[in-house]
């Protein structure tokens, strides 16, 4: 019998949807055995987020320095032969609690010599965040084989409104009476992702831990939006450079910290509002003069399971 280990930390539930889609196979499965194991922060993570409280994390999440966890009810020696890591995205890193369980003794126990799936939830933007987590799973070992990411449908100027509005009053929308849709990935995506949990029951029996092959390819599994690779890249060094700043002024609890961080929040929104669009406006000029550039960056950052969906084109989650 094939075991198979599923962690994950969900703040507002949605997350939870996608791996209970993703696992339904595989708990139906006789020839599979199924092991939840849900990140538990000591100190609980508020949702909805107080506003002041949701921006002044992001220093420690983007510098990898969260919150501890409590122990994890899995045995770190028990053997798995595949574990899927499913984490949120937060400020362009991995979720606190999921780069808290790649910082610990289990996980090195867990991981090493293990292949493993990663399955995102999001907004948008994930492709810094799979970074971080591709490189946290280098060092321990671990053997990346695909990578799910499931985001909101909505335009991006509908979700830069509608996702903080759900974050920080517990509310899916839609707002403005239907002008700003629900935040959040659409239940018709959450359910269509048991096709990724129907695949991994399929190619379990052949998956060697010692030379691992991906699962998922040509399944759709990720859509890169080629439009945010450089949004990203030019929003996650602004994160570094002010999260730096505001860790040296001392702990969240600061109040000189809390001043800096309300000028940084309304240097952030003025930059979104403004320089974003101008920028949109030049890449797409562009973009013509850099085709084989952006084709390589979109293979890159969809591998290793790729955006080729053979039976429908791109997925509808994309």
């Amino acid at each position: 019998m094939k075991r198979v280990l599923f962690v994950s930390y969900s703040q507002t539930g949605q997350l939870a949807e996608v791996v209970r889609s993703v696992a339904a196979p595989l708990v139906a499965s006789p020839s599979v055995e199924v092991v939840f194991e849900t990140l538990e922060p000591i100190e609980p993570y508020p949702f909805p987020w107080p506003f002041l409280r949701f921006f002044n994390t992001f220093p420690e999440t983007v510098y990898g320095m969260p919150r501890p966890l409590n122990p994890l009810r899995v045995g770190a020696g028990e053997p798995f032969d595949l574990i899927v890591l499913a984490y949120q995205v937060w400020f362009l890193s991995p979720s606190q609690p999921m780069a808290a369980f790649l910082q610990t003794p289990e996980a090195v126990r867990l991981l090493r010599g293990r292949p493993v799936i990663t399955l995102i939830a999001c907004r948008n933007m994930w492709l810094m965040a799979q970074e971080t987590v591709k490189r946290g799973l280098q060092a321990l070992g671990a053997h990346l084989i695909d990578n799910v990411v499931l985001t909101d449908r909505a335009h991006s100027a509908a979700t830069f409104i509608s996702t903080p509005l759900w974050m920080l009053t517990g509310r899916r929308g839609p707002f403005l009476g239907g002008v700003v849709p629900a935040a959040g990935i659409d239940a018709a995506d959450i359910a269509d992702a048991r096709r990724f949990g129907a695949a991994i029951e399929a190619g379990l029996p052949a998956l060697d831990a010692a030379s691992p092959q991906a699962l998922l390819k040509g399944l759709g599994a990720v859509r890169v939006n080629e439009r945010l690779i450089a949004s990203e890249r030019t929003g996650y060094r602004s994160f570094r450079l002010w999260g730096r700043l505001l860790l040296f002024l001392g702990q969240p609890s600061s109040l000189l910290r809390r001043i800096v961080l309300c000028f940084y929040i309304v240097f952030l929104v003025t930059m979104i509002l403004t320089v974003a669009p101008v920028s949109a406006v030049i890449k797409r000029f562009v973009a013509p003069w850099m085709r084989e550039r952006i084709a390589r960056q979109r293979a890159y950052f969809a591998a290793p399971s790729g955006e080729t969906d053979e039976a429908r084109g791109f997925p509808a989650h994309g």
